[in-house]
């Protein structure tokens, strides 16, 4: 089933073995019962007999650049080892075309091994067999995905490493929002971070940004790494007034233009935070009068807007009928429980609901056709610059356990655990991040369609993916219900398919792959990432000696890397240069310092980090000896000017540091009431990136380090 015996904790030496009662209870939430002997054989029994049963495995996945024969194990019905079997396949290709083959083979056991034509393009096709033994015959279909086993490579692509910005969207503040980033201020973001350095291929070559997953947006639901569905995106980031209906829809320009819509749009730009539920307020019933428009005159009506929507309909499928019945479903019911008849996509009740509120389902796909449009519209805009890659975006590791991805997938998300990380130095419980697990075997059992799924979601419009916890694919460490981390167990992960995906949809899609791989890594990791051009993560705040206190030289990062000088989960550069991180670790009782005295003596490591820190910038040449002490915004300038001299092919500069925040966005095991992660606002606007003095000095010499990419 697939659970690790024991694993090697972070300090690299202590041995941890997975316990009988950790076993019993993953197993249970797997729906295995192995609460006794008996019960364990009886499992036992009715796995083997599964087994035998199952002609084909429901997947096959295969490498197309392989050089030994490609084989379908297929399970012959009755007989043994030696047995003559007559055999017919036939290949359905992706493209249409089909081919068959046939002939006799001898069983070995209980099975044939079949030849398949090795001489097949990357893609997804479709393999039937045929086989006969005594007279006694089996018919199957497997779904057989053919890949690449590389990745786009970036250091091939393009001939030198380059910058971009790395931006959490709904921080950005601008003067036309409202009240959170958009999609509009990403476009604006990505014009401005093109023309670093006079553009003529100077500036930014790609804007990271935070997963875009839906959310509920309200309460403390807000977080974008635990989302209600990571196939489809968030509502908060629309851009209204880019919606074509509004010039159609003269109710809701009135609305806008109310004096208390426009006296709260205006107290809402000017928050602190981003306030969710208010935002949405103002935007939910805008919405629904440009839906309503849409159905009047484009839905049905043959128009080119109403042509699109429907080809979008049809791309999506099923997984978006789903979403949106469970959105509408969802305000539907507000905050109150579900009844259970509701509990299961195809339920007699679901059917009926959404039969009879036709209107409502087709609102929230709707929203979903127009972010879509509005994430494209940015994507061109962004190429316009002169970015090479354009948009990169994050896949969050899990989903909400009361989103609408484990209501429409039920089978596929285990009930019973949560994913999390196990016990370290800060965390020393282990953390529980409250997300329910993927069932690695039934994602195998449904041809990894869901996996296929989200990485087209995850790439659409987007010229790089970030996995966040790459390691999940090749094992995740699940907490049982009722126990803590120090009794969670690593559940291994089929992690030659699932890269051999993420190849095949990142090759489609000519988009380059960045694996955040910090934090205790096994051995077998880096080494399979690096030969399928998957870039690791590579942070400063990391790179440090054996010590663990100088700080690496530029020219030791690797080149296959994306390289930074924080993320979301950490400090910014200001906040690390003044200590707030320290403060706040001490105010939520969750770090290190949790006396005064401790305090002092993390405040005067830092001290010490910091010396190491303009030490290695000054051997590096990003930093005169004379500037220091350096002014805040100098120190960013000197970073991200040493982060552009490392080989690495993508270098990452957070707006957050250019712009000098402070404040994190995330404080990670801090509460909402101890401290409001993801929903602290920038304070300079985007409009006022290019005249701030502040940002070019912290913006350094980037443009001007980063090896310059040909024309073209």
């Amino acid at each position: 089933m697939g659970i690790i015996r024991e694993y090697i904790d972070q300090t690299g030496t202590e041995r941890r073995v997975t316990s009988d009662d950790t076993r019993v209870a993953l197993l249970a939430a797997m729906r295995v019962d192995a609460s006794s002997d008996a019960a364990a054989s009886r499992e036992l029994d009715r796995m083997d007999t599964l087994a035998r049963e199952r002609t084909l495995d429901p997947v096959l996945v295969v490498r197309a650049d392989a050089t030994e024969r490609h084989l379908a194990r297929v399970r012959v019905p009755g007989g043994g080892a030696g047995d003559r079997v007559e055999w017919r396949t036939e290949l359905l290709l992706e493209g249409g075309d089909s081919r068959t083959d046939a002939g006799t083979a001898i069983a070995s056991r209980d099975h044939v091994d079949l030849p398949i034509d090795g001489n097949m393009e990357p893609g997804y096709h479709r393999l039937r067999v045929s086989v006969s033994v005594g007279g006694e015959a089996r018919q199957a279909e497997q779904s057989l995905i053919v890949t690449p086993f590389r990745c786009p490579d970036p250091a091939e692509s393009l001939g030198g490493n380059v910058f971009g910005i790395t931006a959490n969207l709904y921080t950005l503040r601008s003067r036309r929002n409202w009240g959170a980033g958009d999609l509009d201020d990403l476009a604006a973001l990505a014009e401005w971070s093109g023309r670093i350095g006079g553009g003529g291929g100077g500036g930014a070559h790609f804007i990271g940004v935070n997963p875009l997953h839906a959310l509920h947006n309200r309460g403390g639901d807000v977080s974008p790494y635990s989302p209600i569905s990571r196939l489809f995106r968030n509502v908060l980031y629309l851009d209204i007034e880019a919606i074509p209906e509004l010039a159609e829809c003269a109710p809701a320009r009135e609305r806008i233009s109310a004096p208390s819509f426009r006296s709260e749009l205006a107290r809402l730009r000017e928050s602190e935070t981003v306030e969710y539920e208010r935002v949405m307020a103002l935007k939910r019933p805008v919405l629904a009068l440009l839906h309503r428009v849409f159905i009047e005159k484009h839905r049905n009506s043959g128009s080119d807007r109403g042509d699109r929507f429907h080809r979008y309909l049809e791309s999506q499928g099923e997984a978006l009928q789903d979403f949106a019945t469970w959105m509408a479903l969802h305000e539907h019911f507000e905050s109150e429980p579900w009844p259970d008849s509701f509990l299961l996509p195809r339920s007699r009740a679901v059917v009926e609901f959404r039969d009879a509120n036709p209107d409502a389902v087709d609102f929230h796909r709707y929203l979903q056709f127009e972010l879509d449009r509005q994430l494209a519209s940015a994507a061109a805009r962004a190429t316009h610059a002169g970015h090479r890659i354009g948009i990169y975006q994050d896949l969050a590791i899990g989903s909400s356990p009361g989103g609408s991805d484990v209501w429409a997938f039920p089978d596929l998300f285990i009930r019973g655990a949560a994913i999390g990380a196990p016990p370290d130095p800060l965390y020393q419980a282990g953390q529980n991040w409250g997300l329910p697990p993927l069932d690695p075997i039934q994602l195998a059992h449904h041809g990894y369609d869901y996996w296929v799924r989200l990485l087209r979601a995850s790439l659409a419009h987007a010229g790089a993916l970030r996995i966040d916890h790459v390691m999940g694919l090749f094992h995740q460490f699940w907490i049982p219900e009722g126990m803590t981390g120090r009794e969670g167990a690593y559940v291994r992960f089929p992690s030659s398919d699932l890269l051999g995906i993420l190849a095949l949809e990142a090759t489609r899609h000519a988009a380059f792959v960045v694996g955040e791989d910090l934090g205790t890594v096994p051995a077998e990791v880096s080494p399979a990432l690096a030969e399928r051009n998957i870039l690791s993560s590579r942070v400063l705040y990391f790179e440090r000696d054996r010590a663990g206190v100088a700080f690496a030289p530029a020219r030791s990062y690797p080149e296959l890397a994306l390289a930074t000088a924080n993320t979301h989960d950490m400090t910014t550069l200001a906040g690390f240069w003044s200590g707030r991180d320290i403060g706040l670790r001490q105010a939520t009782m969750r770090g290190s310092a949790s006396s005064d005295a401790e305090l002092e003596r993390a405040l005067a490591a830092r001290e010490e980090e910091k010396r190491e820190l303009v030490a290695r910038l000054v051997e590096d040449g990003a930093l005169n000896p004379a500037s220091t002490p350096p002014p805040i915004a100098e120190l960013c300038g000197a970073v991200h000017d040493f982060l552009c001299r490392t080989p690495s092919v993508l270098v990452g500069l957070s707006l957050d540091d250019i712009a000098g925040e402070v404040d994190p966005v995330n404080l990670p095991g801090a509460s909402a009431e101890e401290y409001p992660s993801w929903t602290r606002k920038m304070h300079l606007a985007v409009e006022d990136l290019s005249s701030d003095p502040g940002v070019r000095v912290a913006l350094g010499g980037s443009c001007a380090n980063a090896r310059r990419l040909p024309d073209g």
